[in-house]
């Protein structure tokens, strides 16, 4: 698929909701990350049929070096319908043409430094 397909079927709820099916049957989930020396960020998008998009993001701050002090990472679940992530991407106005779907949930879920 290409990074252009996803946002033509934006054009309709219809199109959309058939493409996050067909793109989560081909990928059973989408996975990126954030990291800078002092924190990561990794997230995980999976498809439920009776929930919609299932966001699990897991955070934390890295120790400063030369230190032994232990990190706790953070684990948040958040779920959004598949046309409330439509309308999320509607009212961003992604304007680069190349953004990828990846591209697309990193910037929705406010990771610093993504793609406006």
């Amino acid at each position: 698929m290409t990074n252009t397909n996803w946002k033509d079927s934006l054009q309709s709820e219809e199109a959309f909701n058939d493409f996050i099916i067909n793109y989560f049957k081909d990928h059973k989930q989408l996975n990126g990350n954030y990291e800078t020396p002092s924190y990561y960020e990794y997230y995980t998008v999976t498809l439920n049929s009776k929930k919609g998009l299932v966001i699990t993001l897991i955070s934390s701050v890295n120790p400063a070096v030369n230190t032994d002090a232990p990190t706790i990472p953070f684990k948040d679940v958040e779920t959004i319908s598949v046309e409330e992530f439509r309308q999320l991407i509607l009212h961003k106005k992604f304007a680069d043409m190349h953004t990828s779907l990846a591209d697309v949930f990193q910037t929705v879920a406010g990771v610093p430094g993504s793609t406006n």
